[in-house]
């Protein structure tokens, strides 16, 4: 079942990967209240067996497990999968999340979290994906195109110039889209923010530039010395590429 299948499902099911009894426990009463569907695995072992057996909507990834640690799954389901992860890290440990985001986390929550605040951050993601995989197909299909690479805003998907699909976080994806829709136009970090954490509070000053060096490690030649993707001092971003609009 592929990503469009598996939001489409008319209660999301969200697998939670953590190994505090407590700490799940709490968390899977919490979703199962707000209509969801919940799986729960104690490692990265009963997350590769739960994920084999069903298709989820989205994981909430812990940091701290036994055995393969949080950062490790994060960067293995990201290179197989666009599925939005929400990763738990420790108070106060920026590093944790920088290098969360950083694998292809979509969004964080430390610990000990709100769970309103958790909630919230979950039926954010929830709501974009869905949103984006359910979209209506009638009228025309919009694509972007530039440099070779095509982006397909109801699909959501990336190619390369060699029509190979490259895998987005959701996040990354939001960016992209914007850069396309403003060819040659200076965007601010609060305008990026805004698109990328979709109005929800706190997220912290340097996840915009970690979200677009990641962005840059995908459609750069060389994202030290970026061309297409430009930061423009005390600015903000500019995509300096030529942007074509297409149909789909």
């Amino acid at each position: 079942m592929d990503q469009n299948e598996r939001l489409g499902l008319e209660s999301p099911r969200i697998l939670i990967v953590e190994d505090d009894v407590q700490i799940a426990d709490m968390l899977r009463a919490s979703l199962i209240e707000q209509g969801m569907l919940v799986e729960v695995a104690g490692d990265g072992t009963a997350m590769d067996a739960k994920m084999r057996a069903m298709a989820f909507s989205l994981v909430i990834l812990d940091v701290m497990l036994p055995g393969e640690d949080g950062f490790s799954i994060c960067r293995k389901l990201r290179a197989s999968s666009d599925l939005p992860i929400l990763m738990l890290t420790s108070v106060g440990s920026d590093v944790d999340r920088i290098v969360g985001l950083e694998l292809g986390a979509d969004d964080y929550v430390t610990k000990p979290f709100v769970l309103r605040e958790l909630m919230a951050r979950v039926k954010g993601l929830l709501r974009r994906a869905k949103s984006a995989a359910v979209k209506s197909d009638a009228g025309r299909k919009r694509q972007f195109r530039f440099e070779g690479w095509r982006v397909d805003p109801v699909r959501r998907q990336v190619h390369d110039p060699s029509n190979a699909r490259v895998s987005m976080t959701t996040h990354e994806f939001d960016l992209l889209l914007a850069f396309c829709n403003n060819p040659g136009r200076v965007l601010t970090r609060e305008e990026l923010l805004t698109v990328t954490h979709a109005g929800l509070a706190g997220p912290i000053e340097r996840s915009v530039d970690v979200h677009i060096s990641r962005l840059r490690q995908k459609i750069e030649a060389d994202p030290k010395d970026p061309v297409l993707l430009k930061t423009v001092r005390l600015g903000g971003y500019l995509f300096a590429a030529d942007v074509e609009e297409i149909d789909g």
